[in-house]
């Protein structure tokens, strides 16, 4: 799988990470691995602590309120990841383009591509696509990506506590 052109797949594999952080290197490359990067160097402990940073700057955006101050989040973001578009072909897996320098260890991969596929999400599908479960007990980060934009729950679980709550709200 290709994570081209970043946006939902980056954001999903960002959310995933983040609500459930990688306690380990190896963790870490198994789920990476998983979401179907294409890991060119060993995963070392090095890796999982620059993920650790970049999840804890992802989340300033995700928990940001107003639109302009999490463009200045994620612009700050793509400001550190900043390399310029080149296409390859790793690991014979066919031509695809790539936002980053070649052979960086994970960590800095993860950076960049959470950087651009954050910013690519925001700008294609609106910038309130990005937000925790309106659920009051549940912190749980999800990427919308639902046709109509409106997704406000991380689950249909947590959609259905919410609306069993509400009703009992009203009938009492």
């Amino acid at each position: 799988m290709h994570l081209n052109p970043y946006g939902e797949d980056a954001v999903n594999l960002a959310a995933e990470l983040a609500n459930h952080r990688p306690r380990g290197a190896e963790e870490l490359a198994d789920r990476c691995r998983a979401a179907g990067l294409t890991l060119e160097r060993p995963v070392v402990r090095d890796d999982l602590l620059r993920t650790q940073e970049t999840l804890d700057a992802w989340e300033k955006v995700v928990d940001a309120t107003a639109e302009p101050e999490r463009a200045a989040l994620v612009n700050a973001m793509l400001a550190e990841a900043a390399a310029y578009p080149r296409l390859t072909d790793h690991a014979d897996s066919g031509w695809h383009l790539h936002y980053r320098e070649e052979r960086q260890p994970l960590g800095a991969l993860l950076f960049s591509l959470i950087a651009v596929g954050t910013a690519l999400h925001l700008a294609g599908r609106g910038m309130h696509r990005l937000r925790r479960c309106a659920v009051t007990e549940c912190v749980t980060i999800f990427a919308d990506t639902s046709r109509t934009g409106r997704q406000r729950y991380c689950s249909q679980r947590c959609a259905n506590r919410d609306a069993v709550r509400r009703h009992r709200a009203r009938v009492a």
